[in-house]
């Protein structure tokens, strides 16, 4: 029996046997194991091969975001104890202030463009997104982790640099997880 629902038969969905064997390999993680060093950030990370009648993207993608926050809580837990609850924050703080610097830049300029003749995130998107994203720094309006982890950006020419927002945004879901 398949561990998730698949797609319709027609359809694409994710490699069964690569999200099944990523699974046996986090469980092993999670449960101590010293040869699997699997983070939540590598959770984060996680990506799939497409077959027809695979597993249904929706549902293995909210399972591997409930794993991740499992992975996280863990993680902040061992953290805090090991640097201690004062220090652990102080970090946290340091962290979201970077964010909060690169999100201070100006409209269109808050990351590196990519050139005239490549595809980059559109910027209008991306500091519209930003803006929120300060909001929720500065002014504690809420924003869930999933928000972050599921925006999608349109593309265009001359944009914004993806792998630096993706990297801001996996620093912005780091500290939101931190604070809980």
């Amino acid at each position: 029996m398949p561990t998730f629902p698949t797609v319709a038969r027609g359809k694409r969905g994710y490699d069964p046997e690569e999200v099944d064997r990523f699974l046996r390999l986090a469980r092993r993680a999670y449960e101590g194991d010293p040869e699997v060093p699997l983070k939540a950030e590598d959770i984060r990370r996680t990506g799939f091969a497409l077959q027809r009648g695979g597993y249904q993207p929706d549902v293995v993608d909210g399972a591997l975001e409930r794993l991740e926050d499992a992975f996280a809580a863990r993680e902040r837990a061992e953290a805090r104890q090991e640097m201690g609850e004062r220090r652990w924050m102080e970090q946290a703080r340091a962290t979201a202030q970077v964010i909060l610097n690169r999100l201070g830049r100006p409209d269109g300029h808050r990351f590196d463009r990519v050139s005239i003749f490549t595809i980059g995130y559109n910027t209008r998107e991306v500091d519209r997104f930003a803006r929120r994203l300060t909001r929720y720094f500065r002014d504690g309006m809420p924003m869930s982790v999933e928000e972050v982890r599921t925006i999608v950006f349109r593309q265009q020419r001359h944009g914004y640099r993806e792998a630096q927002v993706d990297l801001l945004l996996d620093a912005v879901v780091d500290v939101m997880l931190a604070v809980r």
